[in-house]
């Protein structure tokens, strides 16, 4: 299953390297574009939710660090929670190879 790694940039300008399991975090995402805090929120748990689904059917089993990294976003999110007008930058994906 190819893993991968996307960078987001915070509302306060620091970025993040997150992983993922599966590629389905680019057919949630594109590179560039900022989106308000909900929706980013929204579409990073839903695109884990089927990338842990993918794991599971081929593994059997959920990947911990999906879990681990999804944990540390929203940990993240919640230091803007009450930020006006706050939104996260996908600023590269890069796959392995």
């Amino acid at each position: 299953m190819p893993a991968m790694r996307f960078y987001v940039r915070w509302p306060d300008g620091h970025t993040s390297d997150c992983y993922s399991p599966s590629l389905v975090i680019k057919d949630f995402f594109s590179v560039g574009h900022a989106y308000a805090l909900p929706d980013f929120l929204t579409r990073v748990r839903d695109a884990y939710q089927i990338a842990n689904e993918r794991v599971r059917e081929k593994y059997g089993f959920t990947c911990s660090q999906a879990g681990a990294q999804l944990d540390e976003i929203e940990t993240i999110a919640a230091r803007f929670a009450n930020a006006d007008n706050a939104e996260v930058a996908v600023v590269e994906f890069s796959e392995p190879g």
